[in-house]
């Protein structure tokens, strides 16, 4: 069985993340999305609340299964059973920092390699970080996320969509 794991915070998860999920999806026999507890983040969402979410948005995708981690994700690969990390690139700037970590992962598991996917050219401005913000000023984040994640983005900023003020 070829698994594969797709670590991130995905703090929310976006369209971009979507993206990558499902055609990750389509070349492994199953998909791990790990979802990363990080002491050293303060994130809008809880690792529990992320994990609930992306659950909800992949129910569509028979073999993925969404987990929460701590630590390295090659550990968590091997914890998994994986054989691959998957990792999205959305322009050349992400490529210079993930193929740094690629190597960082196979040197430290040689049994671990990584499978990198583009993300879709209407996806490429996309971030949490972006997301986040254009919420916080009630922005309109449909475009961003799917639509019951921009839900929630909204209640847990405490903002409503088109209350932008000037």
């Amino acid at each position: 069985m070829k698994r594969a794991v797709y670590p991130g915070s995905f703090d929310p998860v976006t369209k971009g993340h979507l993206d990558i999920m499902e055609r990750a999806a389509a070349v492994a026999d199953e998909l791990v999305v790990g979802v990363l507890n990080n002491n050293k983040k303060t994130p809008l969402f809880s690792v529990e609340e992320r994990v609930n979410m992306i659950k909800d948005v992949t129910s569509h995708i028979p073999n993925v299964r969404v987990e929460a981690f701590s630590g390295l994700s090659v550990d968590f690969c091997k914890k998994c059973g994986a054989s691959f990390l998957v990792r999205g690139l959305r322009a050349v700037t992400d490529f210079e920092y993930e193929l740094q970590m690629a190597q960082t992962n196979r040197s430290l598991d040689r049994g671990v390699d990584t499978l990198f996917f583009t993300t879709e050219l209407r996806y490429a401005y996309i971030s949490s970080t972006i997301v986040k913000e254009v919420a916080s000023y009630g922005g309109d984040i449909s475009g961003f996320v799917p639509p019951q994640i921009a839900e929630h983005v909204y209640a847990k900023i405490g903002t409503v969509k088109g209350s932008k003020s000037f």
